[in-house]
């Protein structure tokens, strides 16, 4: 135990000293406390967050100390701004005053190689060579590998079954979409020990970042060095793919990463980078796809006249199928009811809570000094539920995104915003409208459980959403 306890000493010591710095009294610092050295407010906030309580968690700071306010998140001070102008500030600064670092938690289980964590050309050249797999003319190729993952998965896991949970079979359709479509892997031992230790490695994304034995983010860690080294290996079986057997480049994200060069023909990427990259685009497809389709699965059970729409547009495309055949682009395309019900889910129930930036130097914002060092925090539901831009926030209402350059900038911001936008949209999109299609056309469905959930950090409902399934007559 003393041990433990000398461990945790030394530990805080280097972080008390840069707490005392950068705690710097200021007339013109944000109101607000920083609490407790380097707990601060991070466990509040993940407390409310459990208790699906942050936003009630969040307005409280925002009654008492304005639209900006100084506290302490994760070991770093933090000043806290919202709507639509903290928004376009965030998404817009360039790295030399905002860089794009996340909390240390999450920045350390990723790489500081990945896309969250870099700034001006670095971002560029990266977002770049990710954009050249995931940008909709290379998608449409993928529209087929997507229409048979999810037909096997239902096959599976849903055919000639009474009652599912929605989430845990979410998290397996969109992991398996991704190990195959942008990994190469296929099913079998491999992405079975990769499933592991991927949610292994979430769990401890927003936490505490002390590394001892009995914390989430020391397990975390462990798990992320282990999806790491596989994605290493994946690495070199595609570099030998390329050189030996002329593989296809866009057969799959990585191969297609390794393919890139400049103008020297040198590799655009290094291993590192691509590493990071490929970790981080596994964990955004995972999570937040598979949030926004558990949630409309919730809330078309809740709303049957939304969907009896999906359902009229679903089946005048399924109509116009052969037996068997797949759904193709141009149907995708034809889906506009089903992806704006997809938009309002996703304004209702962001996956991803907020995020955070580092001031690179000291910026005066709103007329408050955010010193050089700080973490900036941002919140995506304090725009999303604001009666000012979305009128009756808490009513489902898809009819909000029939013109959407109707709502301001920077308003609705669940993939972010400006040049910072996920590059990833396209990809969420395809999958979101490819199993939703096959799901309302094949089964109706009820929900077993009230409509509460909680979040760590990603919205979690009640026991995973259990519904009742019935089979629905193939046209």
């Amino acid at each position: 135990m003393m041990s433990v306890l000398l461990s945790i000493f030394i530990f805080l010591i280097p972080l008390l000293i840069l707490y005392k710095k950068s705690g710097r009294s200021s007339k013109n610092l944000p109101p607000g406390s920083l609490g407790i050295p380097v707990i601060g407010q991070s466990l509040a906030l993940l407390r409310a967050l459990r208790a699906n309580t942050a936003e009630e968690w969040i307005e409280q700071r925002i009654r008492k100390y304005g639209p900006i306010s100084k506290l302490s998140l994760f070991g770093n001070p933090t000043v806290f701004i919202y709507g639509q102008a903290a928004n376009k500030f965030v998404f817009t600064s360039d790295g030399n005053s905002l860089s794009n670092q996340q909390n240390k938690s999450l920045r350390t289980i990723l790489g500081e190689g990945n896309l969250l964590e870099l700034s001006g050309p670095d971002h560029k050249r990266v977002r770049g060579a990710l954009m050249s797999f995931l940008k909709p003319e290379s998608l449409k190729n993928y529209v087929d590998k997507m229409n048979e993952e999810v037909k096997l998965h239902i096959e599976k896991h849903w055919d000639n079954k009474q009652e599912v949970k929605v989430l845990p079979l979410m998290k397996t359709l969109t992991f398996n979409i991704i190990s195959s479509l942008l990994f190469g892997v296929e099913r079998g031992g491999r992405r079975d020990k990769l499933v592991k230790w991927f949610e292994e490695m979430l769990e401890g994304m927003w936490s505490i970042p002390i590394n001892l034995p009995f914390t989430s983010f020391h397990r975390s860690l462990g798990a992320s060095k282990r999806v790491q080294n596989m994605v290493k290996q994946l690495i070199e079986e595609k570099r030998r793919g390329l050189v030996e057997n002329g593989a296809d480049s866009h057969q799959d994200l990585i191969t297609c990463l390794l393919s890139i060069c400049d103008e020297q023909n040198r590799q655009v990427m290094s291993e590192e980078e691509i590493v990071n990259n490929v970790t981080l685009v596994m964990t955004a497809g995972h999570d937040t796809s598979s949030v926004l389709l558990t949630f409309m699965m919730q809330l078309l059970a809740n709303q049957p006249t939304i969907y009896a729409s999906v359902l009229q547009e679903q089946e005048e495309i399924a109509r116009g199928k052969q037996e068997g055949e797949s759904l193709t682009w141009k149907d995708l395309g034809r889906m506009k009811f089903t992806w704006r019900v997809a938009l309002e889910t996703l304004r209702m129930h962001p996956p991803i809570f907020g995020g955070f930036r580092k001031a690179v130097k000291d910026i005066e914002y709103d007329g408050y000094l955010i010193p050089k060092g700080w973490q900036v925090f941002w919140v995506t539901s304090m725009t999303h539920n604001d009666e000012k831009v979305f009128a009756e926030p808490f009513k489902f209402d898809p009819s909000r995104f029939e013109n959407q350059a109707a709502i301001p900038p920077y308003c609705f911001v669940p993939f972010g915003g400006g040049p910072r936008i996920c590059p990833g949209y396209e990809f969420a999109k395809i999958e979101t409208l490819v199993t939703i299609h096959y799901l309302v056309t094949r089964f109706t469905w009820e929900l077993c459980a009230d409509n509460r959930f909680s979040r760590c950090p990603m919205p979690v409902p009640t026991g995973g959403l259990p519904i009742k399934i019935k089979p629905r007559k193939l046209i």
